[in-house]
């Protein structure tokens, strides 16, 4: 019997190598969302103001129309599954930058996380921060 692996998962960038850095677990449940979409669809990524840190996370599916042209493109490219696009506006990637996007299948704080190097607060919840 083998012990837990305690290395951090690999993390992906956009093909430029740039923008927010996705687990391979998201990197399989955005691809499988995704897929779920249908044709024409990019994940868009951003922050607003909110949430009990004063900023919070927002990620959404959106038709490739609603595209923006000062938005930042990413492609992403799992192993197993088609790549995809994800826009995020420019003032949003001013807080979000660098950031990594994970996943859990945990009953009890599953979901996406996000693990922002430019948040100086992050609450318990996991989806609102401050800088």
């Amino acid at each position: 019997m083998t012990a837990p692996s305690t290395t951090a998962p690999a993390t992906h960038t956009g093909r430029d190598g740039k923008g927010i850095q996705v687990t391979e677990p998201a990197m399989k449940q955005l691809a499988a969302l995704m897929a779920q979409q249908g044709a024409g669809k990019v994940l868009r990524v951003g922050v607003r103001s909110g949430g009990c840190s004063g900023m919070s996370y927002t990620m959404d599916f959106v038709a490739a129309e609603e595209i923006r042209s000062d938005d930042e493109r990413y492609t992403y490219e799992p192993a197993d599954a088609p790549s995809f696009e994800v826009v995020c506006d420019p003032k949003s990637l001013l807080y979000i930058y660098g950031m990594q996007l994970d996943f859990s299948t945990a009953l009890i704080g599953g979901g996406f996380n996000f693990t922002n190097p430019n948040a100086s607060q992050t609450c318990g919840c996991g989806s609102s921060f401050a800088v």
